[in-house]
C-alpha cells in the first residue's frame, strides 16, 4: 500500500522571499514550529543534504532523520526524498510555488509508504500529516507575511 497527502497555503509575498526563506534550511528551526535543528551536511549543485530534529512529541520521543532537497527555481519546484527512512518504507516530497492573485501558493505534495510495524499505517499517517502539514504551512505563512511588513515598515 501507498499513501499520498496535498496541502497548500497562498501566501501573500513576493516570489523571491517565499523561495527564499523557505529553502533557507539552517533556518528551519524558525519558520517550522516542529524542527529544533537543522544541519546542512553538504551542498552541489542545486541539491542540499541535511539532517532534521524535531522537539519532543506528546510520548516524548524525538524523531531526527538525513534528507535531501533538489532546487529547480527555473520550474519553482522542489523534489525531496528521505535518506534515513526511520519508519517509512519510503518517503518523497514534491514543493510547488505557484504564483496567483495575491501571492504565492505553497503546495507539498508528499507519497509515502510506511514500513510494517512502525507505529502507525499509512492512512493513520496520511492523517498526521495533513494536520501537521495544514499546521506548519499556516506558520510558514505568517513568517513569510511578517517579514514583508518588517520590510515594509523600514521603507520610508
Amino acid at each position: 500500500m501507498a499513501a499520498h497527502t496535498d496541502n497548500s497555503v497562498l501566501i501573500d509575498a513576493p516570489l523571491d522571499l517565499v523561495w527564499a526563506m523557505t529553502n533557507d534550511v539552517p533556518r528551519w528551526p524558525r519558520l517550522f514550529s516542529e524542527y529544533a535543528g537543522a544541519e546542512v551536511l553538504g551542498e552541489h549543485d542545486n541539491v542540499v543534504r541535511f539532517r532534521l530534529r524535531t522537539h519532543p512529541d506528546p510520548q516524548g520521543r524525538v524523531w531526527s532523520w538525513v534528507s535531501e532537497r533538489e532546487l529547480d527555481r527555473a520550474a519553482l519546484l522542489v523534489r525531496a526524498r528521505r535518506i534515513e527512512t526511520g519508519v517509512f518504507k519510503y518517503m518523497n516530497l514534491v514543493w510547488e510555488y505557484l504564483p496567483e492573485p495575491g501571492g504565492i501558493r505553497l503546495r507539498w505534495v508528499q507519497d509515502f509508504e510506511m514500513k510494517a510495524g512502525a507505529h502507525t499505517d499509512d492512512a493513520g499517517m496520511a492523517d498526521y500529516l495533513n494536520r501537521a502539514s495544514q499546521a506548519q504551512q499556516q506558520h510558514i505563512k505568517q513568517c513569510v507575511e511578517a517579514a514583508v511588513a518588517s520590510a515594509a515598515v523600514g521603507v520610508d
